[in-house]
């Protein structure tokens, strides 16, 4: 659980394990890391947004009206008129969660300059199945060029191909080095990243994707598909802290006293008479 409050959460329920909760349906918090550095944004006339670097070496596309259903694609360019270094890409269905890791580590590696978001000094791919290992995903079956790993109850995975691959392929196609998915039979959530990308940038994904920790949704936005394979728990805000003295002497001496006048209760007194009854 978060610490936010109950009145900032987006949602009546939590959602377990977070890999199939599917998208919330929203993406201000996975653009917002980048609309904080100032970064440029504009729409396009179906709606769908572009936020872009200073210097044009980032580039993101939230893609509502794309021609199919990468919903984002993000790319960085060691020169801005040349080929993307490497691209990422996250499906409509993808936990928005996972994005919004995703964006808040490449938010901060620009600020860091060059070296940390085209990949300059390499790390080991390890980095990133390490958080997938330790919550208790396992190694499956080797298969030819392929390393595969999947959650304890076969709904999600991860796949990393050792050999070569067509680098303009994987910018547009499943066929990439890293390849995640989530969710039963059909239709699932899944993303890319292409040769280059940033190992740490990766393990951004894959920390948010072992997070054990559940994540909020409404339950009319939950897709029927998901339902009979997660755990539903209420978001139930909790009650208003006891007044302190404090306050119940504030709220007393705060309480207007009524006025009472002369004539707002007649009285009788043994100095007047009656008046005469009328005939």
């Amino acid at each position: 659980m978060t610490d936010t409050a109950p009145e900032q959460i987006d949602g009546d329920v939590y959602v377990t394990p977070r890999y199939l909760a599917g998208s919330a349906w929203i993406g201000d918090p996975a653009l917002q890391p980048l609309f904080e550095l100032g970064w440029h944004r504009h729409h396009d006339e179906v709606g769908n947004l572009y936020v872009a670097s200073p210097d044009r070496k980032v580039r993101l596309g939230f893609l509502p009206e794309g021609d199919d259903d990468g919903l984002w694609r993000i790319t960085a360019y060691r020169d801005p008129f040349a080929a993307p270094a490497w691209g990422v890409c996250f499906n409509d269905m993808t936990p928005t969660e996972l994005v919004t890791a995703f964006t808040t580590a490449l938010a901060a590696a620009y600020t860091q300059g060059p070296d940390a978001y085209l990949d300059k000094e390499p790390r080991d791919r390890f980095d990133a199945v390490a958080p997938l290992i330790k919550g208790g995903w396992e190694l499956q079956h080797p298969r030819w060029g392929v390393m595969e790993l999947q959650s304890a109850d076969g709904l999600a995975g991860l796949e990393y191909v050792t050999g070569r691959l067509d680098e303009t392929k994987e910018l547009t196609t499943l066929e990439a080095r890293w390849y995640m998915w989530g969710g039963p039979k059909g239709p699932r959530w899944y993303a890319t990243a292409s040769t280059g990308t940033p190992v740490h940038l990766v393990t951004a994904i894959t920390t948010a994707l072992a997070d054990p920790a559940p994540v909020p949704r409404w339950q009319s936005g939950i897709l029927s598909s998901l339902r009979p394979h997660i755990q539903l728990t209420p978001i139930v805000p909790p009650p208003p802290p006891a007044p302190t003295p404090l306050d119940v002497h504030r709220r007393t001496t705060a309480r207007p006293r009524p006025v009472l006048t002369t004539t707002s209760v007649p009285r009788w007194s043994t100095s007047t008479s009656p008046a005469p009854a009328r005939r």
